[in-house]
Formats: C-alpha cells, sequence, structure tokens
C-alpha cells in the first residue's frame, strides 16, 4: 500500500520561511516523479512544483519560481520544498503526488498517488 505524508506545515509572517517534507512509503513505482499541489479553501487545486525521478529537471508555477525550491533524496524517500520569501497568497493546504512514470508532469490527473496535506497560513 502506497502513502505519502507530508510534514513541516505551519504559521509564519509574511517574509518568513518553511521546507515541507514528504514521505514516501510502500510499493509506489520504483522510479517516480514526483510533485507538489496546493488549494486554498473555495479554489481549485493548482500545481507547485514537479521534479522528475534523478531530480535534474524541475518545474515551477509562475506564481513560486524564483522563490520555491522542489528537490528529492531518494536514498531517504523524501520530496522536499522548501518556501521562501512567503506571501498570505501562499496559504493553502499543500499536497505531495507520485506519478507512475519517470518524467515531470504538472497536471493533477497525471497523478497516481496523493498525501493527506499539511496546512500553511502566512500571515501578513
Amino acid at each position: 500500500q502506497v502513502q505519502l505524508v507530508e510534514s513541516g506545515g505551519g504559521l509564519v509572517q509574511a517574509g518568513g520561511s518553511l521546507r515541507l517534507s514528504c514521505a514516501v512509503s510502500g510499493r509506489t513505482f520504483s522510479r517516480p516523479a514526483m510533485g507538489w499541489f496546493r488549494q486554498a479553501p473555495g479554489k481549485e487545486r493548482e500545481f507547485v512544483a514537479a521534479i522528475n525521478w534523478s531530480g535534474v529537471s524541475t518545474y515551477y508555477a509562475d506564481s513560486v519560481k524564483g522563490r520555491f525550491t522542489i528537490s528529492r533524496d531518494n536514498a531517504k524517500n523524501v520530496l522536499y520544498l522548501q518556501m521562501n520569501s512567503l506571501k498570505p497568497e501562499d496559504t493553502a493546504i499543500y499536497y505531495c503526488a507520485a506519478t507512475s512514470d519517470f518524467g515531470l508532469k504538472i497536471n493533477s490527473y497525471e497523478y497516481s498517488y496523493w498525501g493527506q496535506g499539511t496546512p500553511v497560513t502566512v500571515s501578513s
């Protein structure tokens, strides 16, 4: 059974930083590409960042480019999202997700497995 567990969310003031983690366990695809998505109340889930299996290729939504960094440690089966210069509009529940493929994917329907989410609140 595949399980993705996010951690690291919380409350932070604007301009601050948080680092989210996603621990992967169970029988996922052996070399999955992964990503981060977020969803604010009353809004649709939106893409944040994606990374291929090796970590060489990454892709970011324009809204977070230059502020967020996605990375992974395959030896530890952990995905990370470093979030710097946080803004109130970054407030949302953040979800990690895994594909059943090697390569970058930016659409939610391309992901097979999802975590439960970790909330991030950025105050002004």
